[in-house]
């Protein structure tokens, strides 16, 4: 069967075919304009009912980063480990717990933001333990302060900066795709 389009002239599969999940960073800062361009492709995420429940919060602050790496590693069983690789950029995805598609929603928005990352020359990688780490009083309360006073649960974290290494995919498994003629 003939793809109207191949990964080798559409920038869009290009860029689905090359991203890489990135576990190490650069410590340079990213333009704030290019940490903005990724969080606004998020919000085009499609979401259920067009209700766009998920919130992203840019986090750019060293102590605020470095605080959830501390509690994300405390979490994940390894407390002198940097789960986020040393990006100095977190974009924390949450989403409305009333919503019923709030998982599958925000689990959007951060595949969006990882292609969008990849598409302007960053490396991303989703972080788990988004959940449990907003389930702390700590991290409640820091939610409050950002404005967000339903009952939001984490959903994701996406570690953003300049990649320090340039893996390669793994060879995709057979039967991946089944076929129903």
């Amino acid at each position: 069967m003939e793809s109207a389009a191949s990964k080798e002239t559409n920038p869009v599969l290009e860029c689905i075919y090359a991203r890489r999940s990135i576990r190490r960073y650069k410590s340079d800062m990213v333009p704030e304009s290019a940490i903005a361009a990724v969080a606004e492709a998020g919000t085009y995420a499609p979401t259920g009912r067009g209700m766009q429940s998920p919130v992203i919060i840019a986090i750019t602050n060293r102590e605020i980063r470095d605080r959830l790496s501390q509690v994300n590693a405390e979490i994940f069983g390894r407390p002198n480990f940097d789960p986020f690789y040393g990006a100095p950029v977190i974009l924390a995805v949450v989403a409305d717990k009333a919503r019923s598609t709030a998982v599958y929603d925000g689990s959007l928005v951060i595949g969006t933001m990882l292609l969008a990352a990849k598409s302007i020359g960053l490396g991303a990688c989703w972080i788990h333990r988004a959940r449990e780490t907003f389930e702390r009083p700590e991290w409640q309360e820091f939610l409050k302060q950002q404005g967000l006073t339903g009952d939001y649960e984490g959903i994701g974290f996406l570690a953003l900066g300049y990649a320090d290494q340039d893996p390669k995919a793994a060879p995709r498994k057979d039967g991946y795709i089944r076929w129903v003629r």
